[in-house]
């Protein structure tokens, strides 16, 4: 068991530093017009060694130790720009709870409906009685390591289609007992198989996609795991149907003096090419409390990147002593009518006090914790040694935007065929209006319903 610091506990989106993002040997993310054998020639030409490429995108990465590697490129013609990849910490140090290895009865579904509020604020259980729960549609999590043996993600997640774009690890490989990318593939995904937690598309299929280790990575690794997630499965990618990222960072426009402004330009492109293949970008808003329409000299990526969408989040405040008050807008989150989409549950921790609150995970399981700790978002997390079934709870945007991929899953899956345009229409028109009438710079077109979405 894990209890962290209350002030903490947000998985929260901050200010990076981009820093270089090796030693010795450089990573370079190039942009063309397309990608093909003149690109491919070039890059081995001047010395260096293609890390993946997207011939449609026109857009890869590619590694060098020569000194005038760079210069070389320019000098072949083949390419639109030619930038220096950076590190960046998308995910700040995650402080969360962890409930302890195996809480939950295995016999027993009770931990969903006592402890676990966020599928019952968006009406997921009418969803669901209705025959919706996400079948057949494929969520790529583009994230830190999936705990690909816990018994809430194995079901769904397809093994064979997920990757890893961070070098020297496996999609299933993380750091500590949490794992952001485990927590958000259960918020959309976790099995309703009578054990722990419950996913608000249940049986949607997972493709676990590692683009950071411990929270940071490179923009060309999440570059590359948006263009392969993009992909159809004929085409050797993921096949995603909806692409969900709870990471991100702001940067002053234009990239400043951080160099970083190519590198959000090739993101902006990789987002457009999903998009206009018909793959839905969801993207956490950023948990620093600003108002994205009066920050004109920041930009916050990728909720502002090309055509994906950006949501905020709500929590409880005082869920553990009874309150139902889901839609409070959480004290964290970034908002503006120029960037929020919709908004989803993503918990907070502002109750007052450290005073203890008990609830019943299963028959005869008890849990205690500070009553603050249940306006949180409980999903599976990666727990200790050999656990396969271990629980956390976090706050954050980062816990938002999943529940509203999962809510564009359950209309995927009604309207099969649906474009990308009409299922965005689709997910805006079926929320419910909160806040000011109309586009709110909070709620944007509203707080999702999977009921109002499937009807």
């Amino acid at each position: 068991m894990k209890t962290t610091v209350r002030a903490m506990a947000v998985a929260a989106l901050a200010l990076a530093i981009a820093v270089p993002a090796f030693a010795g040997e450089k990573t370079y993310v190039l942009s063309a017009a397309r990608w093909g054998q003149d690109q491919e020639a070039a890059v081995r030409n001047a010395g260096g060694s293609v890390t993946y490429s997207h011939d449609g995108a026109g857009l890869g990465m590619v590694t060098s130790d020569a000194p005038d590697f760079a210069d070389r490129l320019r000098a072949s013609g083949a390419f639109i720009s030619i930038d220096e990849d950076q590190v960046v910490q998308w995910q700040q140090p995650v402080n969360e709870v962890l409930l302890v290895d195996a809480a939950v009865n295995p016999n027993d579904d009770t931990f969903y409906t006592n402890v676990q509020w966020a599928p019952q604020a968006v009406n997921a259980p009418a969803a669901w009685a209705a025959g919706y729960t996400g079948l057949g549609v494929r969520v790529a999590v583009l994230d830190g390591g999936i705990h690909s043996a816990h018994v809430d993600i194995a079901p769904n997640l397809d093994v064979a289609a997920s990757r890893s774009f961070v070098p020297g690890f496996a999609f299933n490989q993380d750091t500590g007992t949490f794992w952001h990318g485990t927590h958000v593939a259960g918020i959309v995904a976790a099995a309703d198989n009578t054990i722990g937690t419950v996913g608000i598309a249940p049986e949607a299929t997972i493709v676990g996609v590692k683009v950071l280790h411990a929270g940071s990575g490179s923009f060309g690794a999440v570059i590359s795991g948006i263009l392969y997630a993009a992909t159809s499965l004929a085409e050797g990618g993921g096949g995603a149907d909806i692409i969900n990222m709870s990471l991100g960072s702001e940067f002053p426009r234009g990239g400043g003096n951080t160099g970083a402004g190519p590198l959000i330009a090739a993101l902006n492109k990789a987002v457009n090419y999903a998009d206009r293949f018909g793959v839905l970008v969801v993207s956490a808003a950023g948990n620093s409390a600003n108002d994205l329409d009066h920050t004109g000299s920041l930009i916050a990526v990728p909720a502002q990147s090309g055509s994906g969408i950006a949501i905020s989040a709500t929590g409880p405040e005082g869920f553990g002593l009874g309150a139902t008050n889901f839609r409070r807008m959480s004290s964290y989150t970034n908002y503006g009518n120029s960037a929020i989409y919709v908004a989803a549950p993503g918990g907070d921790f502002t109750l007052p006090g450290s005073a203890l609150c008990t609830k019943l995970t299963s028959t005869g399981g008890p849990v205690t914790r500070p009553c603050w700790v249940f306006d949180m978002v409980l999903s599976t997390a990666r727990g200790s040694g050999a656990s396969v079934a271990s629980y956390a709870w976090a706050a954050g945007t980062s816990m938002a935007a999943p529940a509203a991929a999962a809510v564009a899953a359950l209309i995927k899956q009604a309207n099969p065929g649906i474009s990308l345009g009409a299922l965005k229409t689709k997910l805006a028109q079926s929320a419910d209006d909160e806040g000011k009438k109309g586009n709110d710079p909070f709620y944007g077109r509203g707080f999702v319903n999977a009921q109002r979405a499937v009807q």
